[in-house]
């Protein structure tokens, strides 16, 4: 059995060979792996050739010669649309419009600027320079075919520069409202801009503070509140509605009513009696100032309005690490600058200056820091905007 298999291996092999030898010299030709027939219908130069497998040699994929085909196409396509490109050639820019739009066009391309071509579409950077530059060197254009000599602006592109000056095409301008990032809720910035006058207001522990200051950056009025009320017993919503409803029966009117939002962190549970409190008589101080509940108008802005404190000791750079020090250093140097600069950064009238000259001292900060904070946060509003 043994000698049977061989026999029958080595006739698989010589036949392997004979049918190689053969197939190779019917397939004489180029060497590798693109071999050109002996025989065939096509012409020389577009003779096909085969990709063989370089497993077996058997596959082949027929691969005709690209290079050879294309210039023939060429010759023979370019004979047959001489004559339609000599006919394009006869019409000329200047017969694709009529003389009212040539004269459009001409009188935009002589006398604009280079920042006005810049509007045109395709003519922004070197474009419209290159035209301002052109003209200049050799005069207006007479014919929108001269057009084309400017340099980087050819037939295509003038045709489109040409269309969008005869059919502009208005693109309707999105209007980007800012929003102002450091009051709550988040309002357009130009609603703001626009206010003559705000009330900002600063509720303390046992006193609500509030300074009312236009937009000249004048002082109107500036003013405190005993609140007797506050933190007292067992926080009794009659009684500080009673001393809330004191304080907003003499506020000041105005546009807007700032009221200042006090950053305490609720994971401080020794400072929870004090954010309650704070967070009652700021919920009452909108209720009372803006009484009508309705839904929110999107062209109506509202009128009372949240200003985050730790915006304003940033504005200042009041804040050491996560706690906001004292204003009132800044607020005596106001009042200073107020009496000594011609253009100050904010205006105090004289009866202000003569009630509060005093009340900012070192000894006597715990005193005035509502006031201070009702001052410094309308400063910063206004400087914010």
């Amino acid at each position: 059995m043994n000698k049977i298999s061989f026999k029958i291996r080595m006739m698989w092999v010589v036949r392997r060979c004979l049918s190689s030898v053969v197939y190779r010299g019917h397939y004489a030709g180029q060497p590798g792996l693109l071999l050109r027939p002996r025989y065939g219908s096509l012409p020389a130069d577009l003779e096909l050739r085969y990709l063989q497998c370089t497993c077996c040699w058997r596959s082949r994929v027929p691969v005709a010669g690209f290079e050879t085909l294309n210039a023939a196409l060429t010759s023979t396509s370019s004979s047959l649309s001489s004559e339609s490109c000599k006919e394009d050639s006869r019409t000329t820019l200047d017969a694709c419009y009529t003389s009212e739009q040539r004269d459009t066009i001409l009188q935009l391309l002589n006398n604009a600027t280079s920042a006005e071509l810049a509007g045109v579409k395709l003519l922004r950077g070197r474009k419209s320079l290159n035209i301002v530059e052109y003209r200049t060197k050799h005069g207006p254009f007479k014919t929108l075919e001269s057009v084309v000599n400017v340099p980087l602006l050819k037939h295509k592109s003038a045709v489109i520069v040409f269309n969008s000056i005869v059919n502009p095409v208005k693109k309707e301008r999105k209007v980007r409202i800012q929003l102002a990032k450091f009051i709550k809720p988040e309002v357009d910035r130009s609603w703001l801009e626009d206010a003559t006058s705000i009330v900002s207001i600063v509720c303390g522990t046992n006193k609500i503070a509030w300074a009312h200051v236009d937009r000249g950056m004048t002082v109107l009025e500036w003013q405190q509140m005993e609140c007797p009320n506050f933190l007292k017993g067992t926080y009794m919503a009659s009684s500080y509605l009673h001393d809330v409803s004191s304080v907003v029966s003499v506020l000041p009117s105005a546009e807007f009513y700032l009221i200042e939002k006090c950053s305490i962190s609720v994971q401080n549970t020794a400072l929870f009696p004090v954010m309650a409190h704070m967070r009652t008589v700021e919920a009452m101080l909108f209720a009372l100032l803006e009484p009508k509940i309705s839904l929110p108008e999107p062209n109506i802005p509202p009128r009372v309005l949240n200003m985050m404190r730790i915006a304003v000791g940033r504005h200042f750079d009041l804040i050491v690490g996560e706690s906001r020090t004292s204003g009132a250093h800044i607020v005596r140097r106001l009042m200073t600058e107020s009496v000594t600069q011609k253009f100050p950064r904010i205006n105090f009238p004289q009866e202000v200056l003569a009630k509060y000259r005093n009340s900012f001292q070192m000894g006597s900060r715990r005193g005035g820091e509502e006031l201070c904070d009702a001052l410094l946060q309308a400063v910063a509003f206004y400087e914010l905007l």
